[in-house]
C-alpha cells in the first residue's frame, strides 16, 4: 500500500508539489483547494501524464478535507502569493486566517499526520499550524532553509561556473530578509567558498540569496516562485516518508538551542521517518549567532501579536 500525501492549495506551488511527488513515484497524492473544480482538474491532468512520465500512483483532487483521511504527511501551500513590493510579513493577516481554516479541516480528518508548511510568512505560519494542530513539535516543520540553501547553491554555481551538484550550502534563520547564510559552511566539492571567492563577491551572493524570492516576484509581476519551492518541499517529503536521514536547514521549534526559545526558525536538522529527529547546533561566530537570534526575535515579536 502506497504512502499518502495531501497537498493543501492547488495553486502554482501546490500543483508543482503534486507533480514532483507523482514523478517521484513513492506516494499517492491528494490535492485540496477551496476553488471548485481546480484540484479535480489538475489532479486529472496529472493522472493522464502518468503513462508518459512513467509514474503509477493515485492522484485525487477534492474540495473536501475528508479526502485527506489516512495521509502520512500534509503539505500546506495555501495562501495568497506575494505581489511586487509586498514583504512576507505583509501577507500575515490574510494567510493566518487561511491557515486556521486549513488546520480545522486537517485536524478533523487526519489529526496524526505530520505537517510540512510552505505558506508565507513561513516561520509564523509554521508556528500557527503547530499551535492549532496540537501535535508534538517534531511532527511540524517548515520548508525554508532547503529553498534558501538551494538558491545560494545556484548563485555560487553561476558565479564560479561549476556544477550545481558539486555545491553545498547552509542558510539559517527566518525565511525572509533576516535569513542567515553561512559562507564558511558553504562549499564546492568540500572547499569553502571563502577560499574560492573574495569577500565582496560572497557578500553580493548572500544578498542575492536574501532577495531570491523578491527577484522572481519582480520578474513575474503577478505571481511568485513555485518550481524551486516545490522541488525543495518534495525533497523534505521524501526524507520523511522514505526515512532518508538527510541533514538540511528547516524551520523548527526551538527550546533553548542557539539561545532561542518558543519560535520556529531555520536551523540544521536531520529529517527522517520521525520527522525532526535531531536539531544540530553548529559552532557559529559571534556575529552569525547574533544575526540568527535577531532573526528569531523578529518572528517572536510577530507571534506575540497574534490572537
Amino acid at each position: 500500500m502506497n504512502k499518502k500525501v495531501t497537498v493543501v492549495g492547488a495553486g502554482n506551488v501546490g500543483a508543482a508539489c503534486a507533480q514532483y511527488l507523482a514523478e517521484a513515484n513513492f506516494c499517492d497524492v491528494v490535492l485540496i483547494d477551496v476553488v471548485d473544480g481546480l484540484p479535480q482538474g489538475k489532479a486529472l491532468d496529472l493522472t493522464q501524464a502518468g503513462p508518459v512520465r512513467g509514474y503509477d500512483v493515485r492522484i485525487e483532487g477534492s474540495n473536501d478535507y475528508a479526502a485527506a483521511a489516512g495521509s502520512d504527511l500534509i503539505i500546506i501551500t495555501a495562501g495568497i502569493a506575494r505581489k511586487p513590493g509586498m514583504s512576507r510579513e505583509d501577507l500575515l493577516n490574510t494567510n493566518i486566517q487561511i491557515m486556521d481554516a486549513v488546520m480545522e479541516g486537517v485536524t478533523k480528518h487526519c489529526p496524526k499526520a505530520m505537517l510540512l508548511v510552505v505558506s508565507n510568512p513561513l516561520d509564523v505560519m509554521t508556528y500557527r499550524a503547530w499551535k492549532k494542530s496540537g501535535l508534538p513539535k517534531h511532527m511540524v516543520f517548515g520548508q525554508a532553509g532547503v529553498l534558501d540553501s538551494t538558491r545560494f547553491r545556484t548563485f555560487i554555481s553561476m558565479e564560479l561556473g561549476v556544477a550545481m551538484t558539486d555545491t553545498q550550502a547552509m542558510v539559517l534563520g527566518g525565511h525572509g530578509d533576516t535569513m542567515v547564510p553561512l559562507p564558511h559552511y558553504t562549499t564546492v566539492s568540500g572547499i569553502p567558498i571563502t577560499e574560492l571567492l573574495p569577500k565582496e563577491r560572497i557578500d553580493a551572493l548572500v544578498q542575492r540569496t536574501r532577495d531570491g524570492g523578491a527577484e522572481i516576484v519582480k520578474y513575474l509581476k503577478t505571481g511568485s516562485a513555485y518550481y524551486a519551492p516545490a522541488a525543495s518541499t518534495v525533497r523534505m517529503a521524501d526524507a520523511v516518508l522514505n526515512d532518508r536521514k538527510i541533514l538540511v536547514a528547516a524551520s523548527v521549534h526551538l527550546d533553548g538551542q542557539y539561545g532561542i526559545k518558543n519560535v520556529f526558525t531555520g536551523v540544521p536538522v536531520i529529517l527522517g521517518k520521525g520527522g525532526v529527529e535531531k536539531i544540530l547546533e553548529l559552532k557559529l561566530g559571534a556575529e552569525e549567532l547574533k544575526a540568527l537570534q535577531s532573526s528569531a526575535n523578529t518572528y517572536q515579536g510577530i507571534i506575540a501579536g497574534l490572537k
